[in-house]
């Protein structure tokens, strides 16, 4: 879309700043400008249904009604809109801002240190895209109970699996078992359609059993053909609490002669919490069987470093969420770097999701990561395509 089809929307309560930003604009080719001196002001634009806004370039410091406040009103209409924070503020707080402006639904294109200069201004209108309609919600749960028993009972549930690749050579060493549902008329069913239900109802534990003994004995087919891979299966928040948790995992992995040193189990930092007398039972057990143990979404949950002191982990697994975010934002990628580090020296494999970009690859690799996983790799398949993937992955240069 041209800058000249796009409606903006000034919030800056500096006379000069807010009318050279509308001048700049105008030198960008903008042809519909609105501008007001506070966030009551903008938002009384705003909710002027007569006046559609693409953009809005918000100041954060203004009188009344600040940047903060009017951004979290705008959020609330639920009206699409995007945003470019411009502001001098210490870029921590900014970048604190950036996430709360996400958590209210708002599109953020970025934020200028002032003062602003039209080539930054017009590199973030350039990454304006048109909302997308918004999908109507399912009204009650999309399917129902006794027909996810019944998958379950007919062995529909199968794993899919997304590569991890050693990101020091382009080798890939695994791959993370993400369960689907290979429904008979619906295709396949993504798990956010069966694991509330199959968590809230006590039947989660059934799904575990058949994506180990599916995911074991592919493993197993695997190292056979030559590959030299090891399978991560996740475990769910409830099963920590059983005693026999760790034999029964033992009995059904080696039930399909696979080394359980082929199977890395993923927990989340929540999950450990639950109980831990027994949690820590049936981990401490697991490792003692060979088991490779990751802690999962690390940095997402309560206590972390407490979780890593108590818990044998093997692998820790970095959320995706500071992945993503860390090619732009300087405390995502310190907080990133200072994980490596800290995994390096617990010795630890350190383990990147939301891998999605080259960009991400190289920052990861610069760091030091271990292993990686992501789009940019490659989506979650089923065994024939990933068997074919890994034959011919190529390692970006």
């Amino acid at each position: 879309m041209q800058i000249s089809e796009l409606n903006f929307l000034v919030a800056e309560d500096h006379d000069f700043q807010r009318r050279t930003l509308v001048r700049m604009l105008g030198g960008l080719g903008a042809k519909n400008v609105a501008d007001a001196a506070d966030g009551k002001a903008a938002l009384d634009i705003f909710r002027d249904l007569t006046h559609r806004i693409d953009i809005i370039i918000s100041d954060l410091e203004m009188p009344g009604m600040d940047g903060l406040e009017f951004i979290r009103h705008v959020g609330a209409t639920g009206v699409p809109v995007s945003v470019i924070l411009s502001s001098a503020l210490d870029p921590t707080l900014v970048s604190s801002v950036e996430t709360m402006t996400k958590a209210y639904g708002i599109t953020l294109l970025g934020a200028i240190e002032k003062p602003v200069t039209p080539q930054k201004l017009e590199a973030l209108i350039r990454k304006y895209t048109a909302p997308k309609p918004k999908a109507a919600k399912p009204a009650g749960p999309a399917i129902p109970l006794e027909e996810i028993r019944q998958g379950l009972k007919n062995a529909e549930f199968v794993p899919f699996f997304q590569p991890k690749v050693r990101l020091a050579d382009g080798t890939v060493t695994g791959a993370e078992a993400l369960a689907r549902w290979l429904h008979p008329q619906r295709g396949i069913v993504a798990p956010y359609a069966f694991i509330g239900p199959l968590e809230e109802n006590g039947l989660i534990d059934n799904l575990t059993w058949m994506m180990l003994e599916k995911s074991a004995n592919l493993c197993r087919d695997w190292t056979a053909s030559g590959l030299d891979v090891t399978v991560s299966v996740n475990l769910s928040l409830a099963s920590l609490n059983d005693p026999g948790l760790a034999d029964h995992i033992t009995e059904i992995v080696q039930g399909q002669r696979l080394d359980p040193r082929r199977m890395i189990l993923e927990v989340t930092e929540s999950t450990a919490m639950t109980d831990v007398g027994r949690a820590l039972e049936n981990l401490a057990r697991l490792r003692m069987k060979g088991f490779g143990l990751s802690i999962d979404d690390y940095g997402t949950g309560y206590s972390s470093m407490q979780q890593l002191s108590r818990i044998p982990f093997t692998e820790l697994k970095i959320d995706q969420s500071f992945v993503l975010s860390a090619t732009e934002k300087e405390t995502s990628k310190v907080i990133l770097a200072s994980s490596l580090d800290m995994a390096k020296k617990l010795k630890l494999k350190a383990v990147a999701e939301g891998v999605e970009t080259r960009a991400h690859w190289n920052l990861l690799k610069s760091l030091g990561c271990d292993i990686a996983q992501g789009y940019f790799i490659a989506k979650p398949m089923d065994t024939r395509t990933f068997t074919d993937w890994v034959l011919n992955w190529a390692p970006p240069e």
